[in-house]
């Protein structure tokens, strides 16, 4: 082994390898590499990859369609730590097959190409003594009869009939001759489960599902009446239910109704202020349930094919169990009071957050207790409430020790924040980030957005919530059921993993004062129960357009992917229109979406065919899985958009036979 040749660009890497790259278990992970060296011989490479417990494997990487680029698909089919590398190798065979076929067809002939004839039979040696040993013995009499033939009498064609033929190559391809093998940087890839990339989310506040009593009064709602809402989220086809803190709440500074400080006796307060004399972190509110009642609606939910995403919100209420305990952990000012948190013009009186630097490792150990107890309950998902306002070094010891022993634990972060903060916590651990979806309406804010995304694929995982109980956004507010509904589709369609918050599907728009995102009447307040099946009754609800999406989701593998999204033209700038393609399937949705929630929409779309596997001319029947309706599509195709009728396209493309065939045949070159 030596670094006799140059291996460059390996792909993926991040942060030039100090964090591992992402995939997931059945995703096809492109990995890809430059290689180079001096003069006109051959060059190869090999993909050598070290799975999780140990076995390796190696594959023979394909040429790409830029000079010196080399590519392989690795599919991934467990989770934890994989590992690869890329070895570059000169190729005496292929060097030699070049240069006696460039002389053969100069018309040279066998009384000038002794030399040359002598040189192939002695790398056909090199590859029977491979297939010898490899206990192969007919590979190894296939080779030795080519290596006789260069060896025996005739012209130049019938010496070198057998060492060019199409099963020489092949048997060369299987099992190379390898000369000056450079071998490169080993890079990490975490793969985690399926679920880290393609899941579908619905948030709720457990002590909102108590319904209303006599009086038409909310009650407050427990562990066991949130089952009805589980049965909600399933029937949409949701698989995610996230549930906001379930601590009791603390009492000092409680906030009232919309944010108030002069709360009612009756008012419940914000479920992110921490902490009573009830307990902290570790306990459930009282009025819930108990910590047994709350197993049995993880164990529910599984049963209904749904897991349970609990919020690990690090901050406490004035009266949280730390604060007595642990005032060291806190900011103290000048006047000896505890610091409350702020986010300008924001102020959460009820919260103090935790400052991270003056006990680190108490802090550290209490919070993996804390973590290390709920997943002994069967909590897997965590949705992490603000981390970028936490150490990056916190996140990435934490979530590493916990996944060390439980590497089907998966982390949200909350990070609505500057894109390094994003990416820089995506590639210490986390396994899906909240991103700026929510803002992004015009088509040129969601492509540029969405092309970011693509250039972190490797690192980071977008979950694109619509809404969030902080969250409601102008375009809700003004655009109509209608806004609704495109909202959904774009934030189903573009990303694998997507959310909505309860209220969503009712058409919730109404803001606390003009020009503010947040709720009126806000569920971090107050209880706020909903009767979904009345307003589906009534024709009042989305519920049915989620369903549909859900199911076309589930249904269609391209959508459960992020690597391949490719934008497509429209003559309007009101229309959007993306593509994905599932590499392991061929399995093709392009998906068409108006971004006008008050009228009428229409253009021209220009497919790239290209990157549907067709050529330019190419004519094929697709069919809308919204409407059912089929269409005979080219290049270009006349699309129309009514928002009461409805808001997207979703459309099914038949794979190219032949880009099929072609996309098969480059997959089975890599194995376990």
């Amino acid at each position: 082994m030596n670094d006799r040749l140059a291996i460059d660009e390996v792909r993926p890497l991040v942060s030039c390898g100090r964090f591992p790259s992402k995939s997931v278990v059945g995703e096809i992970l492109p990995i890809s590499a430059v290689v180079w060296r001096e003069g006109h011989d051959a060059l190869s490479a090999s993909l050598v990859v070290r799975r999780p417990g140990g076995l390796s494997s190696r594959t023979t990487m394909e040429p790409g369609a830029e000079p010196d680029t080399v590519h392989a698909l690795l599919p991934t089919d467990v989770p934890g730590m994989w590992s690869f590398r890329v070895e570059a190798w000169s190729d005496p065979f292929a060097t030699w097959r070049s240069g006696i076929t460039k002389k053969m067809d100069a018309g040279q002939d066998a009384d000038v190409l002794g030399n040359e004839f002598e040189v192939g039979a002695r790398v056909l040696d090199l590859a029977v003594t491979r297939a010898t040993t490899a206990g192969e013995a007919d590979r190894a009499d296939l080779l030795s009869g080519a290596a006789d033939a260069l060896r025996g009498d005739g012209d130049a064609a019938t010496r070198t009939e057998r060492a060019l033929s199409a099963e020489v190559a092949a048997a060369l391809a299987a099992d190379p001759v390898r000369e000056l093998v450079t071998v490169g940087q080993t890079h990490r890839v975490w793969v985690d489960r399926r679920e880290a990339q393609f899941s579908s989310w619905y948030e709720f506040f457990p002590r909102s599902t108590g319904g209303w009593d006599a009086e038409g009064r909310p009650v407050h709602g427990t562990f066991t009446t949130s089952r009805a809402y589980v049965d909600h989220a399933a029937d949409l086809g949701f698989d995610v239910v996230y549930l906001p803190p379930i601590h009791p709440i603390g009492e000092i500074n409680r906030k009232g109704r919309n944010n108030t400080l002069t709360p009612d006796p009756d008012d419940v307060g914000s479920p992110w202020a921490i902490g009573s004399r009830d307990g902290g972190h570790d306990a459930v509110h009282p009025d819930l349930g108990t910590t047994e009642d709350f197993r049995g609606l993880v164990e529910y939910a599984g049963e209904r094919g749904v897991e349970v995403a609990l919020d690990l919100a690090l901050q406490c209420a004035p009266d949280h169990p730390w604060a007595a305990e642990h005032p060291e952990w806190f900011t103290v000012l000048p006047d000896g009071h505890i610091a409350y948190a702020e986010n300008p013009p924001k102020k959460y009186q009820d919260i103090y957050p935790i400052n991270f630097d003056t006990d680190p490792e108490g802090i550290y150990a209490e919070v993996l207790r804390v973590v290390r107890h709920w997943t002994s309950l069967g909590v897997r998902i965590f949705r992490v409430d603000n981390p970028h306002t936490k150490p990056a070094d916190f996140w990435n010891r934490l979530i590493s020790e916990v996944k060390r022993t439980e590497p089907d634990v998966l982390f949200l972060a909350e990070a609505f924040t500057r894109p390094a903060r994003l990416f820089g916590l995506a590639k210490r651990g986390f396994s899906q980030s909240y991103t700026y979806f929510t803002w992004k309406t015009t088509r040129a804010d969601l492509v540029e957005f969405c092309e970011q995304l693509l250039a972190h694929v490797d690192e980071a995982r977008p979950n694109m919530f619509t809404n969030t109980p902080d969250i409601l956004h102008e375009s809700l507010q003004r655009g109509g059921p209608a806004m609704f509904a495109i909202r959904a589709a774009l934030a189903a369609t573009l990303s694998p993993a997507w959310g909505v918050y309860s209220g969503f599907e009712l058409y919730e728009w109404q803001p606390v004062t003009d020009g503010s995102e947040e709720y009126l009447d806000s569920e971090k307040y107050e209880l706020r129960p909903r009767d979904f099946a009345a307003a589906e009754a009534a024709g009042q609800s989305l519920a049915p357009w989620l369903r549909a999406l859900n199911r076309i989701r589930r249904e269609h593998p391209a959508l459960q992917q992020l690597r391949t999204l490719h934008f497509h033209d429209v003559d309007n700038d009101q229309i959007i229109a993306y593509s994905k393609v599932d590499p392991a399937t061929g399995d093709t949705v392009l998906t068409v979406v108006t971004l006008d929630s008050l009228g009428i929409q229409e253009g021209t779309l220009h497919l790239d065919m290209a990157a549907l596997g067709y050529d330019d001319d190419a004519r094929f029947s697709v069919r809308d899985e919204v409407s059912g309706n089929e269409f005979h599509w080219g290049s270009s195709n006349y699309v129309r958009l009514e928002p009461w009728s409805a808001v997207a396209h979703i459309v099914s493309i038949p794979p190219c036979p032949e880009a099929r065939r072609v996309e098969l045949s480059y997959r089975t070159h890599t194995v376990d």
